[in-house]
Parts: structure tokens; sequence; C-alpha cells
């Protein structure tokens, strides 16, 4: 309720990832849209955004670090480029948003190529020679900051991966079918109950539906398995790191209803670290329908890390560079491509567009919808 609440009352645009809002702040980026983009990125979202998602961490929300890291860091340039004294150099606001958000996946997941392929794949919609001595740059001190504060630790560490089955792709596939229309059908879920909660008349509709979820994550924690609660990164680690390589039946299960009651309720919070956490519980629950044990059972909890994701932002090779990059196992790079462009055409099957995308057209009709002054320059970012 608090997280909630604070998003309600100080800076409604902090709700959620910032993913989407960082893209619709690139997209509709003009000397004429500057106080829609403010409305986006600033002072007030960093503040918000921090808080919020923090007070979601500590009660257990299923929520991820990533897209508030990306919302902030984004934030943080586009002030910088506002107070850049005139005798400096010019630089594109545009390109500090695009360089910022790449910056901030680099400094949440400790995967500076991730971050870069993110920008590439996800926010830059022009060539990437416009962009890339901005994006290697700050991903560069992004990753240097954070190993200085955090030292060079790897988001997971490094899951044996090696003698694998000649027969695994067959099994890789069989994983990235089912976590692609699982992370695109959990996707479109979280899509249609903000539908339904566009239609609340009045607060009070909110805090009861944000009471509900709160109640559902407790209930479903106390009776069933705490592990519906946070980013689901302890999954991944029972998995990958012990010899309890399977999960129940039910795991996936809560793992993707987590983020359902986390991510609907209006607070900030990342959805990639929760459809890692999903999509690990995925490849093993499908290890343990075929008795793969051991290394090979790695293999499909890191596919299944990789469909889900996929699924859910229809980027493949950022999904497969993060894994990569959180694990240091380079030799199953082919495994992790085939995982990603797999879950990615059969995400197309329940939904052609990624979340993302359907979430930054709703932010931009809103601030269309709320502006009055100022019309965004570009008619087909609402096609």
């Amino acid at each position: 309720m608090l997280a909630w609440w604070l998003v309600k009352r100080f800076a409604p645009y902090a709700r959620g990832s910032g993913i989407p809002q960082v893209s619709a702040a690139i997209q509709i980026s003009s000397p004429k849209t500057s106080g829609l983009v403010d409305e986006l990125l600033g002072v007030r979202i960093m503040v918000i955004k921090v808080l919020s998602s923090l007070v979601m961490a500590f009660g257990g929300g299923a929520i991820g670090r990533e897209g508030p890291t990306i919302q902030i860091a984004a934030s943080i340039y586009k002030i910088v480029y506002q107070v850049l004294p005139k005798w400096w150099p010019k630089i594109a606001k545009r390109n500090m948003m695009v360089t910022g958000a790449a910056a901030g996946l680099a400094a949440a997941f400790n995967t500076p190529l991730g971050g870069i392929v993110f920008a590439i794949e996800e926010l830059t919609k022009t060539h990437f020679s416009y962009y890339k001595t901005a994006i290697f740059s700050s991903v560069i001190i992004a990753g240097l900051s954070a190993q200085a504060l955090l030292g060079p630790y790897l988001y997971l560490g490094y899951p044996k991966v090696d003698n694998l089955s000649t027969y695994i792709f067959f099994s890789v596939a069989v994983v990235a079918i089912i976590s692609g229309l699982l992370g695109a059908a959990m996707a479109k879920l979280i899509l249609f109950i903000f539908s339904l909660k566009a239609r609340f008349k009045v607060n009070r509709h909110h805090v009861l539906y944000v009471i509900g979820c709160a109640l559902a994550m407790a209930f479903l924690a106390v009776f069933i398995n705490k592990e519906v609660l946070g980013s689901g990164k302890e999954i991944m680690e029972k998995t990958l790191f012990t010899g309890n390589k399977y999960v129940s039946w039910y795991t996936p299960l809560l793992r993707i209803a987590g983020p359902l009651f986390s991510f609907t309720t209006g607070a900030a919070g990342g959805v990639f670290a929760p459809a890692l956490g999903a999509g690990a519980s995925i490849g093993s629950l499908v290890a343990s329908w075929f008795n793969i044990a051991g290394n090979n059972a790695n293999m499909l909890i890191l596919a299944g890390m990789v469909g889900f994701l996929t699924g859910v932002a229809r980027s493949p090779f950022t999904s497969v560079i993060l894994v990569l990059e959180m694990t240091d196992r380079h030799n199953v790079i082919f495994h992790l491509i085939l995982a990603g462009m797999i879950a990615s055409l059969v995400a197309i099957l329940i939904d052609k567009h990624s979340f993302y995308d359907h979430l930054k057209v709703q932010y931009i009709k809103e601030l269309e919808a709320g502006d009055t002054t100022e019309k965004i320059a570009d008619d087909n970012v609402v096609d």
C-alpha cells in the first residue's frame, strides 16, 4: 500500500518497470515536448522510484531492480543534459537518455554488453553509429562505478554447463517453447489487468485492489510456498548451484503469480529479474519431466531464463547476453541463442507486440490526453 501510495501521490509515471517510460521519452523527445518528457524522467521520478521499489523489495514483492535503475539512470542523464553549459559540445537529448538507460541496465546486473545490446535492440530505432560512442562510454563508466561499489561480482556465478549431452538441443527447444509462451502469456495477462483497472472510477477501488494483491501474496507465501516472494534469485541459485535441481510442479505458477500481483498494483519495480526466476523454474520443471540431471539440467534452467524473458520483452539477444554475462558461460552461447530465437517466434502466437511496446503507447496516450498546450511531434507514436 505504501509503495503504491508514494507513486500515486507524488509521481504517477514512476509506476511499474520504468523501461516503457524511458522508451516513450526517447520517442517523443523534441524541443516542443520537453514538458512531457519531464513527466517521465526527472528528480521527482528518481526519488519516488527508489522509495517505492525499496518498499516493495523489503515487503517481498516479486519485482526486479533493473527497470527502476534504467529509469533513474535515464533521468540522471537528462538532468545532466539540461545543466550542461552552452559552451559544452552539443549532445542530443535523445542520445543522453538512450545512453543513460544502457548504463542503468549495465549497473543493475553488472552486464555491460547487456546494456549495449539492450540499447540497440529495445530503445534505438535509428542506426547504431549515432549512439555507439556515447553508449560505450556510459556503459564503461557505469560498470566501473558498480564494480567500485560492489566488487567484480557476477549476478549469479559460475554454473557448470560443460560436457553436455549431444541431444540437449532438443530439450532446450522444448524449454524455449514453453517458457516463451508463458512469458508472453504473463505479459498479456498483466496488460489485461491494467485494462480492467482503467475502469476504476475512484481511488477506493485502487486501494482495495492493492490490499487484495498484498493479501494474495501473503496467503501464497504462508500456505503454499514462500518462493512466490522476491525477485526469484534464490530459485536460480538453488537450482543452478546445489544438488536440488528440481522444483515443485507449482513453482512456475507461483513465479508467474508473484509479478502479476506485484506489478499490477502500480508500485515501482522491474520485470526482468522475476522473469528470469520464472524461466529458471520452468527449465527446472522440464528437466524433472525428462529426468535430466547435473550439467544438462543447468543448461535447461539457463534456457528457461532466456526464453521467459524473451517472451516478455521480445528482445532475444538482450536476454541471451544478460544470462551469459550473469554466469560467464560463453561455451553455451549457441544453446542460448537457439532458446531466444525459438521463444521469440512462439511468443508471437500470444501477442505480436512486446509488453514494453504496449505500455509505451499507453504512456504516450496518457501524456497526450493530459496535455493541452503541447502536441507530440510524431503522429505515428500511437499507431
